[in-house]
């Protein structure tokens, strides 16, 4: 395991007041036709952006690429107050999500979004930044 980053100089300093959240939902045992299918993740994104109260800016960006074992699909939608990004890992059943706000937002509620779109059981990790 690699050694932890440290901090950054401002997070070292007093006063120090973060600008974001950063929400990383590990998903294992997940349901295998919801990370093939491109529809399943295309419908993700507006099912979580709107349980945590964003508002989705541009067009999804969703594309199937990779070699082997690492080929899967991938999404990225920036929000008004950053992005969410998802990978499918089909060969172990996972998925992995990270959502990033400048804004606050419901970690636990992303998370649970994810759980029940994707199955399996999630790991969430928050970080502010």
């Amino acid at each position: 395991m690699p050694p932890a980053a440290a901090p950054s100089p401002l997070a070292r300093s007093s006063g120090y007041i973060p600008w974001g959240l950063l929400a990383v939902i590990d998903l294992h045992d997940c349901r295998p036709d919801r990370l093939t299918d491109p529809d399943a993740i295309r419908h993700f994104m507006p099912t979580v952006i709107h349980a945590i109260g964003m508002r989705s800016r541009g067009d999804l960006a969703l594309d199937r690429f990779g070699d082997g074992e690492l080929e899967g699909w991938s999404a990225m939608q920036f929000i008004e107050t950053s992005s969410i990004t998802v990978h499918a890992d089909e060969v172990e059943n996972r998925c992995f999500v990270d959502i990033f706000s400048c804004r606050s937002f419901d970690t636990a509620a992303a998370a649970a979004i994810a759980t029940e779109h994707f199955g399996g059981t999630a790991t969430v990790r928050t970080l502010r930044r």
